[in-house]
């Protein structure tokens, strides 16, 4: 009776054991959606490098990407529940989502800088934000609700010189003494191939516009109930950027055609390199931090800028928007080069 009894006992451990070693944890792999704000493009790159290239597999994910769009709203797929993870395209849609007492988080900011810029005219060689005070400026309705704001309050300029920009450069182009909103990975190679010429960059977060961009954004719950997947959604992210940037990014660059034809093989090398050139996403904090990384007092600084420009109000508890836990660990640092 006692051996019997002692033999069973060893083989339930046995059983138990093996059902906790890693190799049996990592035969099944957790589904997770993550939804972008736009429709595939090289500013989203690392993400489906880390699919292409295997890194989610290897952290135990099955990663869907569900392309964004003008007729497509992830983040309220979020809200709701049906996907796990969105691509937010600034910090200020996480002051929004405290304000609206919205329970979603941020977890990573992939972009260190915005890479919101005006464009002018190769005519005229402006070294500085404030020589763009006398132009007309083609800002959208969202640029003016959001950045202009800034530059009236930070650098004094003047909503009478605004008009709509609806995203066709044509107004612009007719328009010597004018500049024109955009990204730096895609507006100036647009104007380049319609226009033939060069414009003149100004990005705006090198003169104090220092909000985050593509961040990543998940729901309270999916923090406190799986915090292990978020911790290695956020870490194979980060090592995906470093190899879309760094490494063989082919095979992330035919995904991301496959789902956006339009999408060409000289816009995505362009895309790339701005995001090289001007420190979009690894800069900063990031050079020894990691991709990804945020800061209390950079958050402070925003949000202190967006309150005296009216954007914000002084209220909100902007500190429930966001959350270090998952980033600033040094994570991909191994993937830069050295040179």
């Amino acid at each position: 009776m006692k051996f019997t009894l002692l033999r069973a006992l060893t083989v339930l451990l046995l059983v138990m054991v093996a059902g906790l070693s890693p190799g049996r944890a990592q035969t099944t792999l957790d589904k997770v959606s993550f939804g972008t704000n736009w429709v595939a493009e090289a500013e989203h790159g690392g993400f489906f490098q880390a699919v292409a290239d295997g890194t989610y597999q290897k952290y135990g994910l099955d990663v869907t990407i569900v392309p964004g769009g003008p007729n497509e709203n992830n983040r309220i797929l979020l809200i709701a529940g049906k996907i796990d993870f969105f691509m937010a395209a600034n910090t200020l849609m996480s002051f929004d989502a405290v304000a609206n007492n919205v329970p979603l988080v941020t977890v990573a900011a992939i972009f260190q800088k915005d890479p919101q810029v005006l464009l002018t005219h190769p005519e005229f060689k402006f070294t500085k934000l404030e020589d763009l005070k006398p132009l007309t400026l083609f800002i959208s309705k969202e640029g003016i609700s959001s950045y202009f704001q800034w530059l009236k309050s930070e650098y004094g300029f003047s909503e009478d010189k605004v008009k709509p920009y609806t995203f066709n450069p044509q107004p612009f182009l007719a328009d010597k003494h004018s500049a024109m909103q955009g990204y730096v990975t895609s507006e100036p190679y647009a104007i380049e191939k319609t226009a033939g010429f060069k414009p003149g960059i100004i990005l705006l977060a090198d003169y104090g516009l220092n909000s985050y961009s593509t961040l990543i954004e998940t729901r309270r719950d999916v923090i406190d109930k799986k915090p292990d997947l978020v911790q290695r959604f956020v870490s194979a992210s980060i090592i995906g950027w470093y190899n879309y940037l760094y490494g063989n990014n082919a095979a992330a660059n035919a995904m991301i055609k496959k789902l956006n034809p339009e999408m060409t093989d000289e816009l995505l090398a362009y895309s790339i390199a701005r995001m090289k050139q001007y420190g979009i996403v690894d800069s900063g904090d990031s050079l020894h931090d990691g991709i990804g990384a945020m800061n209390d007092a950079r958050m402070a600084s925003f949000f202190d800028k967006m309150v005296r420009a009216h954007v914000v109000r002084p209220d909100i508890d902007y500190r429930k928007s966001y959350t270090l836990r998952f980033i600033n660990k040094g994570v991909g640092l191994d993937l830069r080069p050295k040179n």
